[in-house]
């Protein structure tokens, strides 16, 4: 029997074709929504741009809809392209969520569909996929999309993407790095620790040639031309037990460790308290990346009770861009008056009086916007802080 069949059925080469999808999500909150009627069909509210798949994306929301034929009938929503590219081919999901906590959300998913249609083309820069109907706004407006005057929409995108697969050559499995681990235990079993810090009541144990490595200011203690490489201890008057404990182990382990078990509490003021400490010890150190981790995570907890300490915390380090998001966060409308009646704000005002100059500009900055009395909005702003802000101008511009 010949076998000449079979052979042409082994290839002497292989390769595989895969798509898939690329995704990605924004949530888009929009606040003050009774704010936005009248607006007049076509006008819209726009997303912050964010990226999926390598592509710019931004939701776009019509109040009073896309069409004017409609007769603000209905509102209007889409994602639109915001790249300069041409034809990108994906995947897209709208989702109005339900507030109420019963999970009942008005979801628009093309993800659903693929396969009746495929993917929608999106032709240039611009070019959108949504629904000219997407609710009816008397409806939308007696729903439980609607709470607080505020409405929740989640966007998700899939890009698509074609890769080539071939032959794999190796069938051993790469282990992710345990470098941060391996120091981690080093520091732990104190073997080799030549230096031993005296904190509080606590004294913890390190390696010099380790801190020197991450740490400008420990390099120069320890090896600088002032520095005394024979030192096998130092006390630690500055910082608390907890926070410098903390610390070391970002700089063996390039993570944070787990806050809440450290503080022994799961509480956010606890979290937001221990973050604050722990930037003031890495700017003490010059731990540039603990530095902006900890900015990125006081970003994220940021609210009405604690945004007066943390932006008190950003004036006395300089850290510019914390202080600025603190800024803008105090003088959104939503959050003015209960920042002022915090107990942050009052010490705020006592330690670093010029912030509050710097507050009203921001202020004013906000009320710029809005089309009227903007003169009566400035006064009334400077009575909220309390004082009185003109000597406070002065003073900044002399200095």
């Amino acid at each position: 029997m010949s076998t000449v069949g079979v052979e042409q059925l082994i290839p002497d080469s292989i390769s595989t074709s895969v798509i898939e999808t690329v995704n990605g999500s924004h949530q888009f909150t929009i606040k003050g929504y009774s704010l936005t009627k009248g607006m007049s069909p076509g006008k819209y509210i726009q997303s912050d741009i964010f990226s999926v798949g390598g592509y710019d994306w931004a939701i776009y929301f019509y109040p009073d809809g896309k069409n004017p034929e409609d007769q603000s009938t209905y509102v209007s929503l889409f994602i639109a392209l915001s790249s300069d590219s041409n034809d990108i081919r994906a995947l897209f999901e709208l989702t109005l969520m339900d507030q109420s906590g019963k999970g009942k959300h008005k979801v628009h998913s093309h993800f659903d569909r693929s396969l009746e249609g495929g993917p929608y083309t999106l032709k240039y820069k611009g070019s959108m996929w949504g629904y000219k109907r997407f609710f009816k706004r008397s409806a939308l407006e007696t729903s439980d999309y609607l709470k607080d005057d505020c409405l929740i929409v989640n966007c998700t995108v899939g890009v698509v993407r074609a890769r080539l697969e071939g032959p794999k050559q190796y069938g051993i499995v790469l282990p992710p790095s345990n470098m941060g681990q391996g120091l981690k235990d080093l520091l732990d079993s104190e073997i080799g620790c030549d230096i031993a810090f005296q904190v509080g009541d606590e004294t913890f144990k390190a390696h010099k040639l380790i801190l020197a490595t991450r740490s400008p200011v420990f390099r120069a203690q320890f090896f600088g031309p002032i520095g005394n490489n024979n030192m096998d201890s130092i006390v630690i008057e500055d910082i608390e037990p907890s926070i410098f404990k903390a610390m070391l182990s970002f700089i063996y382990t390039d993570e944070l460790p787990d806050v809440h078990e450290i503080t022994g509490s799961t509480s956010a003021s606890s979290f937001t308290n221990m973050i604050q400490h722990l930037l003031a010890a890495a700017d003490l150190y010059d731990l540039g990346r603990l530095k902006i981790l900890c900015e990125v995570l006081l970003c994220e907890k940021l609210n009405t009770d604690n945004v007066a300490t943390t932006l008190a915390l950003a004036e006395q380090h300089q850290f510019l861009q914390l202080k600025a998001f603190c800024l803008k966060f105090v003088a959104s409308p939503s959050n003015l008056g209960a920042v002022m009646k915090s107990e942050g704000f009052k010490h705020l005002k006592q330690s670093c009086p010029t912030l509050l100059s710097e507050l009203l500009n921001t202020v004013a900055a906000v009320d710029k916007s809005s089309t009227s009395g903007q003169s009566n909005k400035k006064r009334s702003v400077s009575s909220v802080l309390g004082c009185d802000t003109t000597n406070v101008r002065q003073v900044r511009r002399r200095t």
